[in-house]
């Protein structure tokens, strides 16, 4: 079973930044792609980034500028850095793998307000 575990989310101002990470049980080097997603009251859950194994990486137009997705194989970790955060950044924060099949974490709560 393939765990996967969020954290680094908190409160902060508009124009504050945090990072997630996503600590893998697996070695992510096996995974074909790792990605952020998030999910606002709501909304459905969207796509904020994803990395492939072969380094390639995707980003929400929302996003673009702003965010920036990476993995450290060795800690079996995948990152999200948030910068310029904004109150539409606010919602639940997923991480999520492929391996077989889909393997979703548990979530940490990212809000941006005054």
């Amino acid at each position: 079973q393939v765990q996967l575990v969020e954290s680094g989310g908190g409160s902060v101002q508009p124009g504050g930044s945090l990072r997630l990470s996503c600590a893998a049980s697996i070695s992510i080097f096996s995974s074909n792609v790792m990605g952020w997603y998030r999910q606002a009251p709501g909304r459905q859950r969207e796509l904020v980034a994803d990395i492939h194994r072969g380094g390639s990486t995707n980003y929400a137009d929302s996003v673009k500028g702003r965010f920036t997705i990476s993995r450290d194989n060795a800690r079996n970790t995948v990152y999200l850095q948030m910068n310029n955060l904004n109150p539409e950044d606010t919602a639940i924060y997923y991480c999520r793998l492929l391996f077989g099949q889909i393997y979703w974490g548990q979530g940490t709560q990212v809000t941006v307000s005054y």
